[in-house]
């Protein structure tokens, strides 16, 4: 008798392309908002406390509460599948081109450049270019995929590992499976099928649950608003969501949970989004209060993941019943989204310093730079990968 397992599928899904270009296209709208925002945090920023200024910087709160968690959600559902068809070695080698190279560019060539604005005050106080040139700033957007290279080599060691454990407790079995020409289920398939059954209102609740718990523990040591120069994360707060939302993508893709959300659950995710995002803000505005106690910062990490689960449940179904099509648009979209991600900064850096003379309400400008940004993006991102090679990397 032979034994086989399944594996989860290799082809792309449409409606995950799809959902990443959105999330794409809030991360140009996300630091297009900080450009003109009360939250000045960008490379090129022209602040403002107009109501449109606070308008902008609720949007880029707001946003945090949930969308890089669901980056990294959709960046592990195909986790498991690249490990099991390469192999932990090979898999990790992918990793580091794919996203190691595009980190090391950035980090030698865009982050620079974006930085010079700094030049003039570092050279008055003896800086030498050269040393200039390599050391300043820090990773910007790119902190996403060097934390993403940080888990995904760490998946790739672990199944290394429990695979290596499995062949040392069972030689005879794996042996004789070997010569029969039989398939062993390795360890990635075997803890996923603990994890049996559809993902019910259950199971969305414990998820729900633990990012609580998570953040909640992790922000008595590492506040809302704390920056990590080691490695330049500004939102170390997040890592935990960042963390469990990717272990989650990783066992989505072998129980097929993101299939078995139903519409109800994705109707009533998109009514928990809309009411939980209010309280969501002043949870944390409470929290991050001077002298917030320890309720307040619990009720924060709860509605937190209250609106940044039932946001993404609300989304993976929208975009799985109504927009999972794929015209020609959307596939050079899909393609071209990873380039944009790596390059988006140097565009809108470039276009908000062109805007500067323009004197506007901040929510005007905000929208000029986000209009001309997009098509720019991709624009540029397609001529990139058109070079010889860098469609292998990006």
């Amino acid at each position: 008798m032979t034994t086989t397992t399944t594996a989860p599928p290799t082809t792309r899904l449409g409606y995950i392309d799809n959902l990443r270009v959105l999330l794409t296209v809030l991360v140009i709208a996300h630091h297009c908002a900080v450009t003109y925002g009360a939250l000045p945090v960008w490379y090129w920023a022209e602040p403002s406390t107009s109501p449109s200024g606070i308008a902008l910087m609720l949007f880029v709160i707001v946003n945090q509460f949930w969308f890089m968690g669901a980056f990294f959600l959709l960046s592990g559902l195909f986790v498991a599948g690249s490990v099991d068809r390469k192999g932990p070695g090979a898999f990790a080698r992918d990793r580091v081109i794919r996203l190691g190279v595009p980190l090391v560019a950035f980090l030698l060539v865009a982050r620079p450049v974006l930085s010079l604005p700094q030049w003039p005050a570092a050279r008055a106080e003896g800086e030498t270019f050269l040393h200039f040139w390599f050391t300043v700033g820090d990773p910007g957007p790119l902190w996403f995929v060097e934390v993403l290279l940080v888990m995904s080599l760490a998946y790739a060691a672990f199944r290394a590992l429990r695979a290596r454990s499995t062949a040392l407790s069972m030689p005879d079995a794996r042996q004789t499976v070997a010569d029969e020409g039989q398939t062993v289920p390795d360890a990635g398939q075997a803890v996923a099928r603990r994890w049996s059954g559809p993902l019910g209102y259950r199971g969305i609740g414990l998820l729900v649950g633990m990012l609580t718990l998570a953040a909640f523990l992790w922000r008595l040591a590492v506040p809302t608003g704390t920056y990590w120069e080691l490695g330049g994360l500004p939102t170390p707060a997040y890592l935990p969501q960042y963390v469990i939302l990717f272990v989650v993508g990783v066992l989505a893709s072998r129980r097929g949970w993101l299939a078995g959300l139903t519409p109800r659950q994705g109707r009533v995710a998109l009514v928990a989004a809309l009411v939980s995002v209010g309280p969501a803000l002043g949870a944390v505005a409470l929290a991050t209060a001077p002298g917030a106690g320890l309720l307040a910062q619990l009720g924060a990490a709860l509605a937190e993941s209250v609106f940044a689960v039932s946001t993404i449940v609300a989304l993976l179904v929208l975009f799985r019943e109504r927009l999972s099509g794929q015209p020609a648009w959307a596939r050079f979209a899909a393609r071209n989204s990873f380039a944009v991600y790596v390059i988006h900064a140097l565009v809108l850096v470039g276009v908000a310093i062109l805007l500067a003379p323009l004197t506007a309400p901040a929510g005007v400008k905000f929208l000029i730079l986000l209009v001309l940004s997009i098509p720019l993006c991709w624009t540029f991102a397609h001529l990139l990968r058109r070079v010889p090679g860098v469609a292998r990397v990006l």
